[in-house]
This record gives structure tokens, sequence and C-alpha cells, in this order.
């Protein structure tokens, strides 16, 4: 076997660090255990998605398992995050997988230190009533220029981040039918 000096400068600078970094003690007993711990999502379906927050367009790969979600990252191939995720993108596993989620309408009366259970039939016509009376109660039609506004200034609204964008014109086009001006979307706040 012909060696030239170059190559054997590569080999013997090799051996050395090699030689020197095992003298250090490093302990390789972790490897074993990733055979005992497969990954979660090892068997899992993946496939790629688009961060539903914000207009930017993240994009996702969600991993899938038995028709559930069990992992939700950042795609490291696409061109618009490079698989880095904010804070609410990196959160989305929450939005399919709801254990901790409230599911039901819960209600703390005014001055009163207990939160109740009602059902949703009474939180809608609740929430019905109080922006009907609300919404009476403060509606212009023409402000002091004489000019038509159509308008109350005494309800506000804080859109949803995890809608998307047919849904956010839905809502959008309801709350001006109530004549809302205060209108204020979750993702830029």
């Amino acid at each position: 076997m012909k060696i030239r000096r170059r190559d054997f400068l590569k080999i013997s600078g090799a051996t050395t660090a090699g030689v020197a970094l095992g003298s250090l003690g490093f302990d390789f007993s972790w490897a074993e255990d990733t055979k005992k711990y497969p990954l979660k999502i090892q068997y899992a379906k993946e496939s790629t998605s688009i961060c539903p927050y914000c207009a930017v367009g993240c994009g996702l790969i969600v991993s899938s398992k038995d028709g559930k979600v069990i992992n939700i990252e950042g795609d490291p191939d696409h061109p618009i995050n490079k698989g880095s995720l904010c804070s609410k993108g990196a959160s989305l596993s929450q939005l399919a997988s709801p254990d901790n989620r409230i599911t039901k309408v819960m209600y703390r009366a005014p001055y009163s230190d207990k939160w109740e259970y009602k059902t949703w039939d009474w939180a809608l016509e609740t929430l019905a009533k109080r922006i009907k009376a609300t919404r009476d109660a403060t509606y212009q039609v023409k402000n002091q220029k004489g000019q038509v506004v159509n308008r109350t200034t005494a309800i506000a609204s804080v859109g949803s981040a995890a809608l998307d964008n047919e849904e956010c014109w839905l809502y959008q086009k309801f709350l001006r039918g109530l004549g809302l001006v205060y209108i204020e979307h979750q993702a830029r706040i």
C-alpha cells in the first residue's frame, strides 16, 4: 500500500484526535437507550401544512398516527421559516390534541367568586341579548356633522388567530353588519 505524506498526516491527525477525545471519558451509553425507547413519530405519517395563525405562512410537518396528530414541528425545507416557529406556531399541537381544553361553558356571575357550568344554548342566547341591548342603546345613524355612519362604538371585537381566511371574512361581515368599528385580529396583537 502506497501512502503519500499528505495521506499519512491526515490519518495520523485523525487517530490522534480520536485518542485525545477518547481519553476525555465520553460516555456513549445513551446510544443504547435510544434503542429501548423509539421515537414517538417513528411509524407516523407525515404531512406538510401551513400555520393558521398569521399571514406569514410558515411551513409545518404534521405527524399523525392512528388518525390522531401526535407531533407538529417546523418544516426545515420551507422557504419562509426554514424549520423555525414562533411561540404560537410552536404551541399548535394544543389545537390538535385538546386534552386540557375546556369544553363546557363556564360562567361567573358579577361579584361572584364561583364558576358555574351553563349550557351552550344559554350562553349563545345570553350573548345575543347583551349584544342587541348594547347595540340598540348606542347605535348611531348620523354623526355630529349629519353624515350617515350607521355604527356602534360601544362594542369591540378581538378575532381569533385560529380562524382561516374564509372564517375571518365571514366574521368580519357579521361584525360590520352589526355596525362595529373597533375590529382587531389577534395575530397582530
